[in-house]
């Protein structure tokens, strides 16, 4: 078992394909949708760097409106392969980041987000999976997908207890802020 806890100089959000129909289509979406946005406001206020695919943007659509208003700033990049290790680019950024450290989440579990942590895991880099903050279209296949990561080494997570490990302490000066996102 991975007890190493994320922390705020190593680690770096990666959101994978949250788009277009597809998105809506998502088991619990809705939740999945509002714990991703949460993610995504608290690593800007804590500083941890943010990538973010796109499954072929021109065939699947854009990243839903809610989740680009949080990314203001930030571009996507697009990629073909299912997993974002089998795109150069995308690749090359998790690489230029300097961080060893990957908060997972994004769709489908079964899919797009498994095959990134089985490759992320390959290439050394601890991935910790943020749970509710990933879906497939089905309970099942995102079970499935869970089990199959928690077995390969993937620590599974969710968005509280990855903010609260990455502060480490209520004394940390965005605390507050962070907090009152969870509310």
């Amino acid at each position: 078992m991975n007890l190493r806890h994320p922390t705020l100089e190593d680690s770096l959000l990666l959101l994978v394909d949250v788009q277009g129909k597809l998105a809506r289509l998502m088991h619990e979406t809705e939740a999945m949708i509002r714990q991703q946005q949460i993610l995504i406001e608290a690593c800007r206020l804590l500083e941890v760097p943010i990538i973010w695919a796109e499954q072929l943007p021109d065939k699947l659509g854009p990243t839903v409106p809610e989740l680009v208003e949080k990314l203001d700033g930030l571009s996507p990049l697009a990629k073909s392969s299912f997993g974002c290790c089998g795109d150069q680019r995308l690749m090359q950024a998790i690489r230029a980041s300097g961080r060893r450290q990957v908060l997972l989440c994004g769709i489908e579990a079964h899919v797009c987000v498994w095959q990134t942590a089985a490759a992320l895991k390959r290439e050394g880099y601890a991935v910790h999976l943020v749970c509710d903050a990933v879906s497939s279209r089905s309970a099942f296949n995102r079970e499935i997908a869970l089990r199959r990561m928690d077995a390969a080494g993937v620590c599974l997570s969710n968005v509280e207890m990855v903010l609260f490990e990455l502060m480490q302490t209520a004394d940390h000066p965005r605390f507050r802020e962070v907090t009152r996102l969870l509310k």
